[in-house]
């Protein structure tokens, strides 16, 4: 195994969405979990169109959400989403827009839970009845739990800041990082260097990371951080100056433990098991 330390690479921050397509927090560290990724990362999502008995389904088996993109709130079906967040602390979820509370609940009531979708199909009547908030801290709702297009499951984001830089230059546009809501966000390495760590293992503060493949951008990238404004496409211009949908690379995680901001990467230049295959 040839280690090679990119001491120059570190995490310049780490976020997590504890809703799916509805949330965007920044932490200064977070918990790893082997097999799974960010602890709280993704462990609610809002269902479309399903009753109670259909969304449990959903929620708890990876068979019932396979290519079932519609099936599910995100901001490609419903952007308005976007104009809120959500904070999650101690069992209790909390509903903002533009930082003022709307509404806490716990969410191990389901009666609270069911006041949550009434609220949010109140106050946006786009949104269509039912929706059920949904949980799974084992099977989080990853894009990766729901895509058909690869062969793993769970998963952590990783952005790296120069090749957003490097896409800002080439359409002389700010573009926002939190538009591609990257878990972990890293500097010191040339533009698309993430893209060259492909089937590779990555070290972050002792935890490894199989670097799986490059992760294909949606709509939902167009979208105005905290708006539902729409009006810059982002996806085309990605595909005019790259040839290509991609920013960011997807990792699974192969370690329990810690990762900081300011923490470095290590890479293993050599290609991995998965982490299936290590148990």
């Amino acid at each position: 195994i040839i280690e090679k330390d990119y001491m120059s690479a570190s995490i310049s921050s780490i976020n997590y969405c504890p809703v799916k397509s509805v949330s965007f927090q920044s932490i200064n560290n977070c918990e790893i979990k082997k097999n799974v990724g960010i602890v709280g990362d993704r462990i609610f999502a809002f269902s479309n169109g399903l009753d109670s008995n259909q969304a449990r389904l959903f929620e708890k088996n990876i068979e019932e959400r396979r290519g079932k993109w519609n099936k599910i709130l995100t901001l490609k079906n419903s952007p308005v989403l976007n104009k809120y967040n959500f904070l999650y602390e101690k069992n209790n979820l909390t509903l903002l827009f533009k930082d003022k509370q709307i509404l806490t609940i716990d969410v191990n009531e389901l009666s609270e839970r069911q006041l949550l979708s009434n609220k949010i199909t109140e106050l946006e009547n786009s949104l269509k009845e039912p929706i059920v908030l949904m949980k799974n801290e084992e099977l989080p709702f990853f894009d990766t739990s729901i895509s058909n297009k690869v062969d793993f499951i769970n998963s952590v984001s990783l952005l790296n800041i120069q090749s957003v830089n490097d896409f800002q230059k080439k359409i002389d546009k700010k573009v926002e990082i939190s538009r591609f809501r990257g878990n972990i966000c890293i500097d010191g390495i040339k533009p698309w260097g993430e893209r060259e760590w492909i089937g590779k293992i990555i070290k972050i503060n002792n935890v490894s990371f199989k670097v799986e493949k490059n992760i294909p951008r949606c709509v939902a990238i167009n979208l105005k951080p905290q708006s539902d404004e729409n009006s810059f496409n982002l996806l085309q211009l990605l595909k005019k100056n790259y040839n290509h949908f991609d920013m960011g690379v997807y990792l699974t995680a192969l370690d329990d433990g810690e990762i900081n901001i300011g923490d470095t990467i290590n890479c293993l230049l050599y290609t991995s098991p998965s982490p299936r295959d290590r148990g």
